[in-house]
């Protein structure tokens, strides 16, 4: 397994489960869902008041698990890497980008400004290190 193959399992698969560090170092886990930027890195797209952005830009190891549509009988692959938190107004054209990947035709641009702006959106982006074992094999 390598990090190509996650990177294309990416391109239509984006359940994740999220696993970032507390103050603690116990794990604060969240779903996500995931996509995969035009560099390969992981996004997603995340309210800047969450627990999640604050515990990686205090501490930006994170890993991944990725799963299929389907739960059971799904391949899913682990990532560890470096998370990095990009909030507005940089982060615009980059959650734009992330969501026409994920969303293509279906996304109304100006709808998902106005969302992205109103919620205080920001980006979490993720510089895949490794990943672990695909499910069946």
């Amino acid at each position: 397994m390598n990090i190509d193959e996650v990177q294309k399992f990416l391109v239509e698969n984006h359940n994740a489960v999220l696993v970032a560090r507390k103050r603690n170092g116990s794990p604060q886990i969240t779903l996500v869902t995931a996509g995969v930027d035009g560099a390969g890195r992981v996004v997603i797209s995340a309210r800047k008041n969450t627990f999640k952005v604050k515990n990686i830009s205090r501490d930006p190891q994170v890993s991944l698990l990725v799963i299929g549509d389907d739960f059971h009988g799904s391949n899913y692959y682990q990532i560890d890497g470096r998370g990095e938190v990009i909030a507005l107004p940089e982060s615009m054209d980059l959650l734009m980008d992330a969501y026409r990947r994920r969303l293509g035709n279906q996304m109304d641009p100006e709808a998902t400004r106005k969302k992205i702006t109103d919620e205080d959106r920001v980006i979490i982006r993720v510089e895949i290190d490794a990943v672990g074992p695909q499910s069946r094999g």
